[in-house]
């Protein structure tokens, strides 16, 4: 008889639960958890864009549409792109897909074999590295860190590339760090990316959401780049959507074909009325972006303050609603993952050790601006109260 001692594929990597959902079943176990780990807003859904969704469903947006979206939301999507600087899309080099995170797998399943190399920055956005190893492809890590500011450079990038690099990821602003890349380095990058035959994922799904005197610079509208970069985007952020599950892919047409049939194959098509959502968002009223933008401001505020109190490092907030924080500069004796579950167990806040995002080291914690300034005056409080216990054990005298 056949042993069944050994069901899972061997590209499964992670095959019990992620910290991420046990730290979440932790919480639910506990009153009064302040949340600022998760990377989803606690904004609502501008109005304008729910009503254009009932009227949707009211009017029979209940079925299928063309696998790469609606003509109407394509058009849309190129234009917004155009408007913020990127380059110059036809509604058949975009397809809508179930959420920007579903298009990393569709982009990845496309373009990699087995033994391929993709460059990823680390710290940065988990799920590229799930979407290769089910590829079968190998991740090339590039390790970021505070002397940049946890900026990629294409200095650091070049020694990593060999014969096998085929896809570079450049996440502007970044998630976890927060941190925006200068324009000037993005076309560095972007002329060594063309330099050795590489495909560049543009993950611009923060772009919005800058502070300061930050810009983004689209790599697609670069001089030679847009027929070698795929430009993934979405609503998630920038029109607190996450729920809605609706993000783009922007690219050359000849490779929207072959991911249309995945994405096809994966969803069919994305929810006619998140779609029709998604329309209302991007052609109706932008004052709702930069309202968001300035509650962000705010918060971001709040929270440098809270760590600037107890002396915790960070890097600079120049994007995206993160900021990035050095347990170690704290001299706790402690990991950052350690941090994180005294902090969630004794301060009820809940906030994400860096490890999950592939940081090298265990020293830094993501924290989310999704709670109002009261909540995050709260959780800065509390976390000061579990630095002083931490701080006060370390100086008990032997027992």
């Amino acid at each position: 008889m056949t042993s069944k001692t050994h069901r899972l594929a061997s590209r499964v990597k992670l095959a019990d639960a992620h910290l991420i959902t046990k730290m979440l079943d932790i919480a639910n176990g506990l009153d009064d958890v302040i949340k600022l780990g998760r990377g989803d807003p606690d904004l609502d859904t501008p109005a304008h864009v729910v009503r254009a969704a009932q009227e949707a469903l009211a009017k029979g947006a209940t079925h299928y549409t063309h696998p790469m979206g609606i003509v109407e939301l394509r058009r849309a999507i190129a234009d917004s792109i155009r408007a913020e600087g990127g380059a110059d899309y036809a509604e058949d080099e975009i397809i809508v897909t179930p959420g920007g995170q579903q298009a990393m797998f569709i982009i990845a399943l496309t373009l990699l074999d087995p033994g391929d190399e993709i460059i990823v920055p680390c710290p940065g956005y988990n799920p590229y590295q799930q979407a290769a190893e089910l590829s079968d492809a190998k991740v090339v890590k590039i390790p970021m860190g505070m002397e940049t500011n946890f900026t990629l450079t294409a200095e650091m990038i070049a020694p990593h590339i060999t014969d096998k690099s085929r896809i570079l990821v450049l996440i502007n602003p970044n998630n976890p760090t927060g941190t925006v890349t200068p324009p000037d380095e993005v076309r560095k990058i972007a002329e060594l990316a063309a330099k050795h035959d590489l495909i560049v994922i543009s993950d611009e799904i923060y772009a919005r959401i800058v502070f300061g005197n930050q810009k983004i610079q689209p790599v697609a509208a670069l001089p030679g780049m847009k027929e070698r970069t795929i430009t993934l985007s979405g609503v998630s952020k920038a029109y607190a959507m996450t729920g809605w599950r609706l993000g783009w892919i922007a690219g050359p047409k000849e490779l929207m074909v072959p991911m249309t049939e995945i994405n096809h194959a994966f969803a069919i098509s994305t929810a006619a009325v998140s779609q029709h959502a998604a329309l209302a968002a991007l052609t109706g009223p932008q004052d709702c972006v930069e309202e968001m933008r300035q509650e962000y401001a705010s918060r971001r505020r709040v929270i440098m303050a809270g760590l600037d109190a107890i002396g915790m490092a960070y890097a600079e907030p120049q994007g995206s609603f993160y900021v990035y924080a050095d347990v170690s500069s704290l001299k706790l004796g402690i990991t950052a993952s350690e941090f994180c579950q005294r902090l969630l167990a004794e301060g009820q806040v809940m906030i994400y050790p860096g490890t999950i995002y592939g940081d090298h080291t265990d020293d830094f914690v993501r924290m989310s601006m999704t709670q109002p300034v009261p909540r995050i005056e709260e959780a800065m409080k509390r976390m000061a109260k579990v630095v002083a216990t931490i701080r006060a054990e370390r100086h008990q005298p032997a027992q």
